[in-house]
């Protein structure tokens, strides 16, 4: 308690004390065992009403023993299901012993791709991620002592490389390593680099990487096939030193639709693994390619994003082309992208215009705005303006095609200095203007579409940046990439608006997840989410049919196909009542990279203990574990202290005190009449 407070206290006594002194002794002047016993109760009821003025702080202590965490990850994948009787024995014994459950608080989790709360350990799981499940624990458990005991065979198949994982200094790992630490010779095909396009005819590239393990010089042959043909051979020699090799060809498309590619090595004398001697793939083959004509008088990095983004699927193919090209360069583009047009392109809008042709308008601070006011009737732009930012808003009732899946967030603002803009009737905005936190009623991207033709404009220019951020916020150019292309593909598609709209791959790889969209609109062309969609899957090769229902989420609806067996499917999707419905191929591949491995990887298990203060055991040293756990000092339960202040006011008593010597003095004076 501080200095002034005590001294308040001491004033609020003497005040109390000098106004009983006034009332009773020198007021009244009387008397007696009365009196004083008057004088006390009113002595008491004023000093703590000013006690409650002073309101004086009082440190309450409060104590308790927080043991320390015991965290068991137990590796729930199928690369260990064979051990599966002793990982259950380790957990068993782990679990029973009353000394660690009187020191530790223990809880277990268990992790495949994902991190979760133990139920019952299945080995089912398709994909390991020992890192993940590592920084959840210690997301988890921060701030507290923790040890962790790791239950795996060290064998990660996705995520960030645990062996160098810092975690902090009370976060001590003590990983159990499962299965056969024993190095087997072993020859494996590592991956398979190719193309998912090809084009009917062309020669396509394809990347193999071949791995060796073992002491003794080999030599091996490699095989290519495709659709069951074989296309290619070549004998390869390793050695102790020399034991990786990188093969490099192309194949040739000989005919249209999904062909598996299967690449084998042949196996070593009495290898013990040799599911790694074969991986297989799939590649596209297609008999259209839509060319695509970017048209500029202007260098700028726009041009290049857009050709990367737009050829990232190989059934597009993009041209640089000057507004001075001849006719016979333009009869072979099938869209024309008319990046910040002038004068000079007035041959190219009177193509376009002869022929009908689509075409996707990109303007920015060098367009000439009369020009293009003159030149087509589809909008009109006021022009005179300062160059702006204006950041882009997602249009969330635009219906020509799906944009659910397409993220803006932290997209760098574009540049443009384009007046209010007038749209004709038949145009829709994908993306609305934003300039300084204020919506404006202008357009950033719309597309129109008059029977067959159709049209897009794009008023804002640095639209590379938006592909530089996505790559820095996802580390790929998917999301960006995925939305370029579907406008391609609405401007370059000659088929007519379809209210039901459906998106799929064709190739779904075993252990990805698998999953089919589907978007409808209603007349207006405004998405309905009060419709029932069912989904028809057939598999080609047993003819097993089955239905399954889409569920809705926000703003599209989604089957979760994953759990289908390998193999090739057809599937329709059907709008209950309704009459609509689209249909489609796609083939699952057998995959399952947790087969490929043979050995535990103690070696990285044991770098990741070492770095975390920790230790690796096996399982028939669980009993030795246990002992490090209990006899070490830094996980001995701590007692620790909370300090809480506590005003006089919440003391309920003194309150209690003042109200019954107020009615004890009150019952009293009144008892010898003094009131």
């Amino acid at each position: 308690m501080q200095t002034q407070t005590v001294l308040f206290i001491i004033l609020a006594a003497i005040v109390a004390l000098i106004l009983v002194l006034f009332q009773y002794y020198y007021k009244q002047k009387i008397k007696g065992k009365t009196t004083i016993g008057l004088s006390f109760l009113r002595f008491i009821s004023i000093f703590g009403v000013l006690l409650l003025l002073i309101n004086p702080k009082f440190t309450k202590n409060k104590y308790q023993v927080e043991k320390a965490n015991l965290v068991l990850l137990v590796d729930n994948s199928s690369s260990i299901k064979k051990e599966s009787k002793i990982v259950n024995t380790t957990l068993k014994e782990l679990h029973s012993d009353k000394a660690l459950k009187d020191k530790f608080n223990i809880n277990t989790y268990s992790f495949g791709e994902k991190f979760k709360i133990k139920d019952s350990l299945s080995f089912i799981e398709r994909n390991t991620n020992i890192t993940k499940a590592l920084q959840t624990a210690e997301d988890i458990y921060a701030r507290t002592n923790t040890a962790v005991i790791l239950i795996t065979d060290g064998n990660q198949t996705i995520g960030r490389d645990y062996e160098h994982l810092k975690v902090k200094k009370d976060f001590r790992i003590f990983p159990i390593c499962i299965g056969d630490t024993t190095r087997y010779d072993d020859i494996k095909i590592e991956q398979i680099n190719s193309n998912p396009y090809s084009f009917l005819k062309n020669r396509f590239p394809i990347e193999i990487v071949v791995n060796y393990n073992g002491k003794t010089k080999i030599n091996k042959t490699l095989s290519i096939t495709i659709d069951g043909k074989k296309e290619y051979q070549e004998n390869i020699s390793f050695s102790e030193n020399n034991n990786s090799k990188t093969i490099s060809t192309t194949l040739k498309a000989r005919s249209i639709g999904v062909k598996p590619i299967s690449v084998s090595i042949a196996a070593l004398e009495n290898e013990k693994n040799r599911f790694n001697n074969q991986k297989s793939t799939y590649v596209e083959v297609i008999d259209e390619t839509t060319k695509i004509g970017i048209v500029s008088s202007i260098l700028h990095p726009d041009i290049g994003a857009l050709k990367k983004s737009i050829e990232v699927n190989e059934q597009r193919q993009v041209f640089l082309i000057s507004p001075k090209a001849d006719t016979a360069t333009l009869e072979k583009i099938d869209l024309f992208i008319l990046y910040q047009p002038n004068p000079s392109f007035l041959n190219i809008y009177n193509f376009i215009n002869k022929k009908q042709a689509t075409s996707f308008t990109i303007t920015g601070i060098k367009t000439d705005w009369k020009f293009l006011n003159s030149i087509q009737k589809n909008v009109v732009i006021q022009n005179g303006y300062p160059i702006q930012d204006v950041l882009p808003k997602l249009n969330p009732t635009f219906s020509k095609f799906d944009i659910s899946e397409f993220k803006i967030e932290e997209y760098p603002p574009l540049e443009s200095n384009a007046g209010p803009i007038t749209i004709s009737k038949n145009m829709e905005s994908i993306l609305k203007m934003t300039v300084k936190g204020i919506d404006i009623d202008n357009p950033l991207l719309m597309v129109s579409e008059n029977n067959l033709k159709k049209e897009a404009f794009w008023f804002g220019e640095n639209i590379w940046k938006w592909r530089v951020q996505e790559y820095r916020n996802t580390q790929n150019f998917r999301n960006f990439d995925t939305f370029i292309g579907k406008i391609i593909i609405y401007l370059t598609s000659t088929k007519n608006k379809s209210r039901l709209n459906v998106d799929y791959k064709s190739i779904y790889k075993g252990n990805n997840e698998a999953k089919i969209t589907a978007t409808y609109f209603d007349e207006s062309f405004t998405f309905d989410s009060n419709v029932n969609i069912l989904t028809t899957i057939k598999n080609k090769d047993t003819g097993v049919k089955k239905e399954i229902p889409m569920l809705l989420k926000s703003n599209f609806f989604e089957v979760d196909i994953s759990n289908l067996t390998p193999g090739d499917y057809s599937f329709k999707v059907s709008l209950l009542d309704k009459g609509y419905s689209k249909s489609g191929t796609f083939t699952i591949v057998d995959f399952n990279v947790e087969e490929q491995f043979l050995s535990t990887n103690a070696k990285k298990l044991e770098t990741l203990a070492s770095n975390a203060n920790g230790r690796m055991f096996f399982p028939n040293e669980v009993t030795e574990l246990k002992k490090q756990l209990l006899t070490n000092n830094a996980f001995f339960p701590v007692q620790k202290r909370t300090e809480n202040i506590v005003p006089l006011v919440d003391f309920r008593i003194l309150l209690g005190i003042i109200a019954l010597a107020l009615a004890l003095e009150w019952f009293l004076r009144k008892y010898n009449g003094l009131i």
